[in-house]
């Protein structure tokens, strides 16, 4: 490896690949999935309207981001050496062709498919027969007509305020006597209503579905009776809805995040969704009246917004054509059902696999301690939860039987702000102390803590995590949680509230890691005392489990543990902004991607250490953000047979040949090329994993082999 003293050659802005075309190249990952045959027909159609969710909340964020930077004339290169500007025009090619990727997936294969297998989605409300024609119509009226607001352009009328997201019909109308210009007007379709619209079935035909917008289109003259309609067309904008927030300067942080949000949604227009074919004077109209430039319009062949095949999936009847193995989460073999679960927790540690195992255990942990009478306090961070949350039920009964309840509650969580301030005043309300997160940071941890009085004296009972006490996710993603009572993890926690709660940072931590003040140091020290074993001609082996890699320091101490003769192993599901196949370090580093049924959404890191292994946990991504700019917490695993378990994860998903995808030395992801091996899923092993334990766990407990005699008379 050629470098200068104290200088590396992997600082060279080529050894790195762009963040915001790694993203891209993961959508294009899950997109994958909408393609491959292998995959039950809804669950394909469930992909590919995650991938256009996924590129809203990209433009909305990331892209508005590089906009902003633009417009203020910021021209700081990022990681691979690229301008906010170069960025934007990368990013402008390749989001197009995704789009133009997704719609040929929709219309050349899924709707095909769908005909095939009992489902007709009406394209044009021209493919109605008459019967249906009738039913159409008279649904309007009865159910659409009334919720409509049809708004006219005119000198006396401004050009109306386009809400982010929502989903229009724009028309050119004139006057019916002739006189006059066109005129600009437009009706939003209503979000209230349902967009999937179900005909009437006939015996022994498919099921017809046709959508709301043509359900309008077709009807649209009757919400313009003095005009004929030259044309009409969908129309769909996406704003900026990245806010900034002075904190030092907000008076209210609650109040300042309720006027932002009202904000988000006349943001800058940043894109702009038009159908295939639209009348080119009324492009120009929205286009100008929007200020959008010619790049930024994406014209579509087909259905605007694909999220709307989420709720397509959910249609009865075609269960058949969605994935069967795996119908619950399943218990975990160390809680049995109604246990006292912190005398389980006092045997030693408990390590939760979400969602193979179920997130009740995490409910009943914050249920128990509401009630427990020899519970004295209950605290915990909150970034994301569901819409009706066991948890923070818990937690307001916790307060109101007396309990010391400290929540911390991450108001600003990107989209979930509003949800948050809903919990955070009704918390406030139950008696709870709230505390509204940290000047400057974000509060990403997912850590509760239990303070218990037992015969022996204080104990506490902790809950780490790698996702979010969300319930409803938690079905969803594959995160990992440790229960324990070991005092320093303990004595931690209670520091970790300490530091949120006031100004107590403490000197040292017993065993966890936390950020934006240690954590990353410590990463980087565990992957150097790697390339140090390596260069003695130790062992040097590393794999790390994430959601995104793109931190400048990691990769580089990454490369050169990789040069040392570290094999470096990586599972990352997003952005990737390492290179591999660099030259010094060849086959040492590699990195898989695992897309499946469920959100790969764990942080597992593994470090050899010569034979003394170690095994982290965390609620960090090795990214800036995660690393500098957010509380997060990285734990140990210590217990064997949990380290087994923790492993068992990582290997299984390096060994996956069904889901993995390879990220090759030409900056592409490639399939795992499954000639001559065995095909493994991962995530349906852990799922067929679970249901054996969960299996076995019954048959212990119904397996009486000492049974007393009864007493006769």
């Amino acid at each position: 490896m050629n470098e200068t003293k104290g200088e590396s050659s992997y600082k060279d802005p080529s050894n790195y690949i762009n963040r915001e075309l790694s993203w891209v190249l993961f959508d294009k990952r899950v997109l994958g999935e909408a393609r491959d045959k292998q995959n039950p027909l809804f669950e394909r159609l469930k992909f590919l309207s995650i991938t256009a969710s996924n590129l809203d909340e990209f433009f909305m964020v990331r892209v508005a981001s590089l906009k902003d930077m633009v417009n203020a004339g910021y021209e700081k290169k990022d990681i691979a050496g690229m301008t906010p500007l170069q960025q934007l025009e990368a990013l402008n090619v390749a989001t197009h062709s995704l789009v133009k990727e997704q719609y040929s997936i929709y219309n050349k294969t899924l709707l095909p498919l769908l005909l095939e297998n009992g489902l007709r989605v009406i394209r044009r409300h021209e493919e109605l027969t008459e019967e249906e024609g009738k039913f159409v119509d008279r649904f309007f009226e009865e159910n659409v007509y009334p919720v409509l607001t049809p708004m006219a352009v005119d000198s006396s009328r401004p050009f109306p305020l386009i809400r982010n997201k929502s989903l229009n019909i724009g028309a050119l109308v004139k006057k019916k006597n002739g006189e006059g210009e066109l005129e600009f007007a437009t009706v939003q379709v209503p979000s209230v209503l349902q967009r999937i619209v179900v005909l009437p079935e006939e015996e022994g035909k498919e099921k017809t579905v046709i959508l709301l917008e043509e359900v309008i289109e077709r009807n649209i003259q009757k919400l313009f009776l003095n005009y004929d309609i030259v044309c009409s067309y969908p129309f769909r904008i996406m704003r900026n809805a990245d806010f900034s927030l002075d904190e030092d300067e907000a008076e209210d942080l609650l109040k300042e995040i309720e006027k932002q949000l009202k904000k988000r949604q006349w943001g800058q227009a940043i894109r702009l969704e038009v159908e295939d074919g639209i009348d080119k004077r009324l492009l120009a109209i929205i286009k100008a009246e929007l200020s959008i430039g010619d790049g930024d319009i994406y014209r579509i062949d087909g259905p605007l917004d694909l999220t709307f095949l989420m709720k397509m999936y959910g249609l009865p009847g075609f269960d058949a054509l969605k994935e069967q193995g795996y119908a619950r989460p399943q218990p975990v073999p160390q809680l049995p059902a109604d246990c006292n679960i912190f005398e389980e927790i006092s045997k030693g540690d408990i390590l939760l696999h979400h969602p193979y195992e179920t997130f009740t255990p995490v409910v009943d942990f914050i249920r128990q301690a509401a009630r427990d009478k020899d519970v004295l306090a209950i605290k915990q961070t909150l970034y994301r939860v569901s819409g009706n949350s066991p948890i923070i039920a818990a937690l307001a009964q916790a307060a109101e039987n007396g309990k010391q309840v400290t929540v911390l509650v991450e108001l600003k969580a990107r989209f979930d702000e509003e949800n948050n301030i809903v919990w955070a005043k009704m918390l406030e309300k139950a008696g709870c102390h709230v505390i509204y997160g940290l000047v400057g940071l974000k509060t990403h941890s997912k850590i509760t803590l239990v303070v218990r009085q037992e015969e022996d004296g204080i104990r506490r009972y902790v809950h780490l995590g790698t996702g979010n006490y969300n319930d409803a996710t938690a079905k969803l993603y594959t995160d990992v949680g440790l229960l324990t009572c070991a005092e320093p993890i303990g004595e931690d926690a209670t520091a970790v509230f300490n530091m949120l709660s006031g100004y107590s940072e403490p000197l040292g931590w017993n065993k966890l890691s936390v950020a934006p003040l240690w954590l990353k140091d410590r990463f980087l020290y565990l992957i150097n005392r790697e390339k140090k074993n390596a260069e003695a001609g130790r062992e040097g082996h590393i794999i790390a489990k994430v959601n995104s890699l793109c931190d400048k320091d990691i990769i580089e101490a990454l490369y050169e543990a990789g040069a040392a003769g570290v094999k470096i192993e990586l599972i990352i599901r997003g952005i990737c902004c390492l290179k591999t196949g660099l030259p010094g370090i060849g086959r040492n580093i590699t990195v898989r991607s695992i897309v499946g049924n469920f959100l790969e959404h764990s942080r597992i890191f593994y470090f050899a250490n010569d034979g003394r292994e170690e095994f982290y946990c965390a609620s960090a991504d090795w990214m800036p953000r995660n690393l500098e700019r957010r509380v997060e917490i990285m734990f140990p695993v210590e217990e064997p047979v949990l380290r087994e378990k923790l492993m068992h994860i990582l290997t299984t998903q390096l060994k996956d040949t069904v889901k993995a995808s390879i990220l090759t030395a030409e900056g592409i992801y490639e399939k795992v090329d499954k000639r001559g091996k065995e095909l493994i899923n991962s995530q349906q092993t852990f799922c067929r994993e679970a249901v054996e334990a969960a299996r076995v766990l019954e048959e212990t407990v119904n397996h009486r082999v000492f049974i007393p005699e009864m007493h006769h008379e």
